[in-house]
């Protein structure tokens, strides 16, 4: 590992915690160059929702590549690009009730954050954003400025402007409406609050610490936007394409953002893609008036339209997903049982975990559970929360595996943390 530590960036996160050298992965697991096998609970950060060399996703990609199907197409009409939209649309738009435009961005999810509130911007004459605390959206300037977490915001080297920030659903205890707070600073003349142009929200905060918004908060969001003429665009990157047991993470609220930005497991395949939905009556670019080299990655779209085709065409999937996440949250209940109020779940689907009272706590859990085969990372404003990523195609028994581990990590760090202690 020389090699990397010499020449690499010190900007690099996950090897640091998992210091190991892969050279092989299937479905819910990863091999290292030494043989050694583990259960992999953070899925590339949510991007391997289909696991890790999908069969069904291989073969359609293999056999793109074999018959010399083009690769780099820009923004041209490809073959693969077609399938995809058409797929897409066939599958998971029109049986939702969402018509919406699609546009291709650059191939990361700070991509299409930065197109969307661009082009709320663009639409509304205002430059303003309004996103929450604990919020997460990528780390490129737009992005970041409307990112809560002090050790990404510090990054950017100059001052970040035009987004303003108000109190998730919770943030202020259970008993504070968190709307009217803000209803109220958006109708007062004296609030200091300008009327923006757009609210950027996650259904559920997954770097924030799986912060999870009520449907009707979600709901209330929706209407108080309507109110005072502000898009609403939601961020599904990361508890979309099936994550939470439904498609996109907002369908339980029944609500229809105006903007919808997605990307990671969208090509299924851990391949670069990212896509920016919007209402027909809000596509008012000019021609390249956002641009980018790799906004057509067409072998990113043969692999989500064979996920799409494969999955989503109807319930049996996501039931399954569902299925999962009882088996998933029974374990994460039982081991939060076992230590009192200062631990508890939180996360919805396949998107949850474990709240332990301090992140140096979480830390030691995680790290010890990398020795003993499985791979898991943590997340909230103090990295407070354990959380669980897995593929959504990991079976049961690696699901209760995982858990099992987990426990016996748990139980060990806070022995050895009670012996110290007294």
């Amino acid at each position: 590992m020389d090699i990397f530590k010499s020449t690499e960036s010190e900007v690099r996160v996950y090897s640091r915690a998992f210091p190991m050298v892969f050279n092989r992965a299937k479905n819910a697991h990863l091999y290292s160059e030494d043989g050694q096998e583990y259960l992999d609970f953070l899925a590339g950060a949510g991007s391997l929702n289909y696991g890790h060399n999908n069969d069904v996703l291989k073969k359609a990609l293999l056999d793109y590549i074999e018959s010399d199907g083009i690769s780099q197409g820009l923004d041209l009409f490809t073959t693969a690009k077609h399938d995809f939209i058409e797929a897409y649309k066939q599958y998971i738009l029109d049986p939702r009730g969402l018509d919406y435009k699609m546009q291709f961005t650059g191939p990361t999810g700070t991509n299409c954050v930065e197109a969307a509130m661009k082009l709320a911007r663009k639409v509304k004459g205002r430059d303003g954003i309004i996103s929450f605390t604990n919020g997460f959206h990528g780390v490129s300037l737009g992005a970041v400025a409307a990112t809560g977490n002090k050790h990404h915001r510090g990054g950017a080297g100059v001052p970040l402007n035009s987004v303003t920030f108000m109190p998730y659903d919770g943030y202020l205890g259970a008993e504070v409406n968190t709307l009217e707070v803000m209803d109220k600073m958006l109708s007062d003349n004296s609030s200091g609050i300008d009327l923006p142009a757009a609210v950027i929200v996650e259904a559920v905060q997954g770097e924030g610490g799986l912060n999870v918004a009520r449907a009707e908060w979600l709901q209330g969001l929706e209407k108080l936007c309507k109110k005072h003429d502000i898009l609403l665009i939601l961020d599904d990157i990361q508890a979309g394409n099936g994550r939470t047991g439904e498609f996109f993470s907002f369908e339980f609220a029944g609500i229809k953002p105006d903007i919808v930005t997605v990307s990671k497991s969208l090509s299924g395949y851990g391949l670069p893609m990212a896509l920016v939905l919007f209402k027909p009556e809000l596509d008012v670019w000019g021609p390249g008036e956002h641009n980018g080299t790799f906004r057509g990655n067409n072998m990113a779209f043969v692999t989500a339209r064979t996920a799409i085709e494969t999955y989503w065409q109807d319930d049996a999937f996501a039931n399954q997903v569902k299925a999962k996440t009882q088996v998933l949250g029974d374990g994460l209940q039982a081991i939060a049982d076992k230590y009192g109020a200062d631990f508890y779940v939180k996360g919805r689907g396949l998107m949850r975990g474990i709240c332990c009272p301090n992140g140096e706590l979480a830390g030691k859990i995680t790290a010890l559970a990398f020795k003993k085969g499985l791979i898991i990372e943590t997340s909230g404003p103090e990295d407070e929360v354990i959380k669980c990523l897995m593929p959504l195609t990991t079976s049961e028994a690696d699901l209760k595996k995982g858990t099992e581990i987990l426990a016996k990590c748990f139980a060990e760090v806070l022995s050895e943390s009670l012996s110290q202690a007294s």
